[in-house]
């Protein structure tokens, strides 16, 4: 079997499934290379997402590791079975392959919660205002790298316009309605455009004002995407300098608390429109 060139986040995570599958079952790589046939090597090398796997494939492992949750399986089948390429493929090479995998996650994600402190979160920013933020990264990009990761950033936005979109919930800092990037106009247009963005049937925006105190920042920006199953859950924590993505149970379980502590502190839906709309007529 070919060895993949290069693995994407998707990829990896169920390789890892895999094998937490195998490791709950109690069964070591020996064990379940002796059961299936195969060697070590290609066990290790499936868990890794080196080596492809087919869905009959998964279900026949999760068969052996006698895993009762159905559910759980098919989604796994599902992912196994996914062979079309992403339209962030065609970035590959251009761009950081967090960025790509942060698309990814997006696209296959059920619903979406998002928390970012210093700026509008990306799925819901104007091209201009997008333009601003990316310009402020250090190193700065010369102009072709910039208008690549704009046209990235902006076709991310599609997954909002699906047919059948995931359910967005997006709980904005106030401090990220006041730093203007790109001067006062832009950052007016941009708050505009997120209160006709909060109108859409799939989007939720939320504020947290600088009123309700300290709040656990574990990083600029928290994504809390679902999966089809719960345990296919995983957290993106953007900083200034890495993307990172968590999907361990505990830690799944202490974002879930962490998401809802963000979300309580913030305004209910009408009062942040109204909160937004008041920054844009100051701005």
């Amino acid at each position: 079997m070919a060895t993949r060139s290069f693995t994407t986040e998707r990829q990896r995570r169920l390789g890892t499934e895999l094998r937490r599958m195998r490791e709950a079952a109690g069964m070591s790589i020996q064990e379940a290379a002796d059961l299936l046939g195969t060697n070590r090597s290609h066990v290790t090398n499936t868990e890794l997402a080196r080596f492809g796997v087919s869905p009959d494939r998964v279900r026949t492992l999760a068969t052996h590791y006698s895993c009762p949750d159905t559910a759980y399986v098919e989604a796994l089948a599902a992912m196994a079975g996914e062979r079309h390429r992403g339209w962030w493929e065609e970035y590959r090479g251009h761009i950081a392959t967090g960025g790509l995998d942060l698309a990814e996650l997006e696209y296959y994600a059920t619903s979406l919660r998002v928390f970012t402190a210093m700026h509008v979160p990306g799925l819901l920013q104007t091209e201009e205002y997008a333009r601003a933020v990316i310009a402020e990264t250090v190193p700065t990009w010369p102009a072709q790298e910039l208008r690549r990761r704009l046209s990235h950033r902006m076709k991310r936005r599609d997954i909002l316009d699906r047919d059948e979109p995931p359910a967005c919930t997006f709980v904005i800092h106030e401090a990220a309605l006041r730093l203007q990037f790109g001067g006062p106009d832009v950052t007016r247009t941009q708050l505009k455009e997120l209160i006709q963005s909060s109108l859409r049937q799939n989007v939720t925006v939320r504020v947290i004002p600088f009123s309700a105190g300290g709040l656990p920042l574990p990083g600029l920006t928290v994504m809390y995407a679902s999966g089809y199953v719960p345990q296919l859950d995983t957290v993106q924590v953007d900083s200034a300098t890495s993307s990172e993505f968590l999907d361990a149970h505990a830690q799944l379980s202490n974002y879930r608390v962490l998401m809802e502590r963000i979300t309580r502190a913030a305004l209910p839906v009408k009062e942040s429109r109204e909160f937004i709309r008041s920054v844009a007529e100051r701005t």
